[in-house]
């Protein structure tokens, strides 16, 4: 029991790891059918703003710190990256993936040239250090429960926006038909570029959170951007709900496999699994419900 009880764990960290990813990429690919491949190094920017701010801030402090910054930095990224390429490119999906790869490459070989190859450690705060020992069978590291802590608190944010402001109201309007939304009188230019923007400043969060589970380099978005795609893909296109199902499904999966095997067996039965899946459900667990004449 205590061996389950932490394989449990351990695949719930790992969901909440994958969901902190793919939460950005429910906007900038779920909602707005952009097949971002620069993702990966929004989610690297934000791992060296951490990096950045702890030879300036105190060790207790530069993580919080470095949260709202790498949001705003990676943000940025997007911003211009949407302004720049992507706004030329609304409803080319492949060329969309063609192009932000490219960038992808370029954006790895700069941080390349700015902080080196070799990858380098962010010091977690002493405060995360240790964990709770559950029942005396679970051990529950402070950093991975500070991770699922700030995955609920992005849930929540993103839930409220979306839901109870009008400028997320907008956005789903736009995401829904954006003929119609521009008829209506809403800015869509302006709600692409604030749509893009949280996508990518969520990405740079992450890339602080993956900070407290290990060293960082120039592709550490590689080694996430694939399974938060399919994140994404499994629980259905700009479906919230439907990406924190998934991630929790494909996490759990992952850790009590690898408990009686390896790692890259794991990998491939979660392939598998997804595959299967995507067969009898090829939409994701949910769908957009939308009229539509007949």
């Amino acid at each position: 029991m205590g061996s389950f009880l932490s394989q449990l764990f351990t695949g719930l960290s790992i969901g909440a790891t994958l969901l902190l990813i793919a939460l950005g990429l429910t906007f900038t690919f779920g909602q707005m059918n952009v097949i971002n491949m620069a993702h990966g190094e929004f989610i690297m920017a934000g791992a060296y703003t951490a990096f950045m701010l702890q030879g300036v801030f105190p060790r207790g402090t530069s993580l919080l710190v470095a949260l709202p910054v790498a949001f705003f930095v990676a943000g940025t990224m997007g911003l211009v990256l949407e302004a720049t390429l992507i706004r030329r490119l609304y409803g080319r999906p492949l060329d969309t993936l063609l192009v932000t790869w490219g960038v992808s490459l370029m954006l790895q070989q700069l941080a390349r040239d700015v902080f080196g190859a070799p990858n380098v450690q962010v010091l977690s705060p002493r405060w995360l250090e240790g964990g709770v020992h559950l029942a005396g069978v679970v051990d529950m590291p402070y950093a991975r429960l500070f991770i699922m802590a700030l995955v609920a608190a992005a849930v929540v944010g993103i839930w409220v926006y979306l839901n109870h402001l009008p400028q997320g109201r907008r956005m789903q309007a736009v995401m829904q038909n954006r003929e119609l939304a521009s008829c209506s009188g809403i800015p869509t230019a302006s709600v692409d570029r604030r749509t893009f923007f949280i996508g990518s400043g969520l990405a740079g969060v992450a890339g602080v959170a993956l900070c407290l589970l290990g060293p960082i380099g120039p592709t550490l978005g590689v080694n996430y951007i694939v399974d938060a795609f399919l994140v994404v893909i499994v629980g259905g296109l700009g479906q919230i709900r439907g990406a924190i199902l998934a991630a929790v499904a494909l996490g759990v999966l992952d850790a009590f496999v690898e408990w009686g095997t390896q790692a890259s067996f794991a990998k491939v039965v979660v392939f598998v699994a997804i595959v299967a899946f995507l067969q009898v459900r090829p939409q994701g667990m949910f769908v957009l419900k939308t009229r539509a004449l007949t």
